[in-house]
């Protein structure tokens, strides 16, 4: 979404609103899924937040998320939903924030990563993977800055 250009996605408001019906097809069951980076820097700081009050990741509720994101996704002109009826009509029903992963999330990534290659996890290779992946803050290295995208690919060179 975030890479779209303001205003195109008024095409689907159409299918998205109340009417359901749209050149004789019925939509109501129709599922539309839109991905954003949108609100990235705010989730990661809300996450560091909880993290310095000694709060699990998964405490964080949806409720101190979506304002940010949305506030977020409100004050970026070069976004997708840029003044959409989308957004103003409140025709999304729900947000889905991904949170950043923490380290023994990426090693659990890794262990899947060598199981599904059919190898047994050797602590050396998981560790050496674990090493080579960017965390942050600089500070804390807390938090993954890729997830668990570039795992698969960094295992060959430890193998």
């Amino acid at each position: 979404m975030d890479k779209l250009d303001p205003g195109l996605m008024e095409v689907l408001r159409p299918f998205l609103g109340s009417s359901w019906v749209v050149f004789g097809t019925n939509y109501r069951k129709a599922i539309f899924m839109f991905i954003s980076n949108t609100g990235g820097e705010q989730i990661n700081q809300v996450a560091l937040e909880a993290w310095r009050s000694r709060r699990d990741r998964e405490e964080i509720r949806l409720q101190e998320l979506e304002p940010v994101i949305s506030q977020a996704l409100l004050d970026n002109p070069h976004h997708g939903f840029w003044r959409s009826g989308i957004i103003e009509e409140h025709l999304l029903d729900v947000v889905v924030p991904f949170l950043p992963l923490q380290r023994h999330h990426v090693r659990h990534c890794v262990l899947n990563e060598l199981a599904h290659l059919g190898l047994e996890p050797r602590e050396e290779v998981v560790q050496a993977v674990l090493d080579s992946t960017t965390f942050f803050p600089e500070e804390e290295q807390l938090f993954s800055s890729n997830g668990c995208k570039t795992v698969a690919s960094r295992i060959a060179f430890f193998l």
